[in-house]
């Protein structure tokens, strides 16, 4: 049996996870409309790599991550390129971003496909291209790429690959469901991550909550060696953190990973779609979606498109829109209201809670803290909530980033026990947000920093390199005027030699020549010849 520790504080919120496990998973279908955002991951969004009016079959790659860290989208069924447009998605601010809209042709046709079964054939790196080309990320929690995530550091060694079974999220059966009827896909996954990275040790972590499903995949998991650990039901049992701390009893360091100490979890889900995506040849386009809440019929689990909308999907549970009061996407603890039912289900949507006004009601108005301890009690990462909300509220993130805010996983717990009514968490997220904006603001400061003073020392190099070349010109000609200098005074030095020479000649023919002439006249006249007398 495996040995089990406990982590500090938690909490035992209502489950109300009975609502969603009373049918199968159902299929729910293909609707009107697929909306697929670019970015439904931790990293860089997609680009498109098919245009608008284009059609495209079902699995095939439409959106793909050329640089950077992210993951590729793909057609979930056949059908035509609608827009390419900004549309609401899920997230806390409610914002829109960059999607693209699929019309379904009605047809399903699939692109083709290249099943792997004998992945062991293969060199790692491909198989983790095939899951990095099937559009994989994390999908229970922050969306994070699988096969980055199964491509640790060299110098760290994997001892542990932990499966996250444990669902503690109140409402959301997703996983639930999943084990139930997926076990032998739930262990294929397994066995391909645990081929690739090649642990001492394989753990399968699920609350005592989930008999149904800790059977199914006992049942899976005969004759091999991974463990299935049955851990005690408290919120957030299923943290990372707290999960690698439950089945190993080592603590993941402030600020780091669990990498950092030779672990590494995966989702459920996750597990499931790199088998599909090895084994089948079949890219993440779907995935199961817990639908629940008073204000649903007919509550339950679907295996929706990725794509899909909410709206779609409230209406093949049932919804009651006279008793619906707000739908929130993700569970009670974690999750945040959406404002339309128009945003799609995306990679890490695991629920969507249509609630009554007596299920979920408002929050009561915020108080003056009663400093009761309550919540420090309660933080599972044994930090202190209430003088982290002091240094939010009042803007002083250096201080409350120096009691390690960034550990905390936003679980909710000290919200939940806070007899004041603070939305402690909303606080730490509001500290966390304006941290990394200071952040993303001061990389730019430092970039742009880094431009002018490489601007300045290029300038500087330009300016040394002419002053270098006008010196060397002003020394040519320097020294080409000496040239011409020298030559000048040695031919006027050669020309007076010549002349000194030509001069003394002449006096010398002058002097032959009066002495020539001195001679003739010193001479005496010729005789008269006698003239005849006849």
């Amino acid at each position: 049996m495996t040995q089990l520790w406990d982590f500090s504080g938690g909490i035992h919120p209502p489950e109300h996870k009975d609502f969603s496990t009373t049918r199968p998973v159902r299929r729910a279908g293909i609707p009107e409309r697929l909306v697929l955002p670019l970015q439904q991951h931790t990293g860089d969004p997609a680009e498109t790599i098919v245009g608008v009016g284009e059609r495209v079959l079902k699995g095939q790659k439409i959106a793909a991550v050329k640089t950077g860290m992210g993951v590729a989208v793909h057609a979930p069924t056949s059908g035509v390129i609608e827009s390419i447009v900004e549309h609401p998605v899920p997230h806390p601010s409610g914002m829109a971003d960059w999607c693209m809209t699929l019309r379904p042709d009605g047809e399903d046709q699939w692109c083709s496909r290249k099943p792997v079964p004998d992945y062991r054939a293969l060199d790692r790196d491909q198989v983790l291209g095939i899951i990095r080309d099937a559009g994989i990320s994390g999908m229970g929690g922050a969306g994070f790429p699988t096969s980055i995530k199964l491509r640790p550091p060299r110098d760290r060694k994997i001892n542990i690959l932990i499966l996250n079974g444990a669902e503690c999220e109140p409402y959301i059966t997703a996983d639930d469901m999943t084990m139930r009827e997926k076990a032998d896909e739930v262990v294929a996954g397994l066995k391909v991550m645990a081929w690739i990275l090649r642990p001492e040790r394989c753990v399968i972590g699920i609350e005592d909550n989930k008999p149904d499903a800790i059977a199914a995949m006992r049942k899976a998991t005969e004759g091999t060696q991974t463990e299935i650990a049955v851990i005690p039901t408290k919120y957030p049992s299923g943290g990372e953190k707290q999960l690698v701390q439950i089945l190993t009893g080592m603590e993941v360091p402030s600020g780091g990973i669990p990498a950092d100490i030779g672990v590494i979890c995966q989702n459920i889900g996750t597990a499931v779609a790199v088998a599909q995506a090895v084994l089948d040849g079949t890219p993440l386009i779907s995935r199961v979606v817990t639908i629940t809440g008073e204000a649903v019929r007919e509550p339950g689990n679907f295996e929706a498109l990725i794509g899909t909308p909410i709206k779609y999907l409230l209406e093949q549970a049932g919804v009651q829109q006279d008793r619906l009061s707000r739908l929130v996407l993700g569970g009670p603890m974690m999750g945040y209201t959406l404002t339309t039912d128009a945003v799609p289900v995306i990679k890490t949507t695991n629920c969507v809670i249509a609630a009554a006004a007596s299920e979920l009601p408002a929050p009561l108005p915020e108080q003056p803290c009663i400093r009761c301890g309550q919540c420090a009690e309660a933080c599972p990462m044994e930090l202190l909530p209430q003088q982290l909300f002091w240094y939010a509220k009042a803007t002083e993130f250096d201080k409350a980033e120096h009691l390690n805010l960034f550990d905390c996983i936003e679980c909710g717990a000290c919200s939940y026990v806070c007899p004041s009514s603070i939305p402690l968490v909303q606080y730490y997220r509001f500290a966390k947000g304006e941290i990394r904006m200071q952040r993303a603001e001061q990389r730019k400061a430092d970039r742009a920093r880094e431009r002018f003073e490489a601007r300045q020392a290029r300038l500087e190099r330009e300016r040394e390199e002419k002053e270098r070349r006008r010196k060397e010109r002003a020394k040519a000609a320097a020294d080409a005027q000496a040239r011409k200098k020298a030559e000048a005074e040695q031919a006027a030095a050669e020309g007076a030699v010549a002349d000194g020479r030509s001069a003394k000649a002449a006096l010398v023919e002058q002097a032959l020549a009066r002495k020539k002439a001195k001679a003739e006249a010193s001479q005496p006249p010729p005789a008269a010849e006698p003239q005849s007398t006849h």
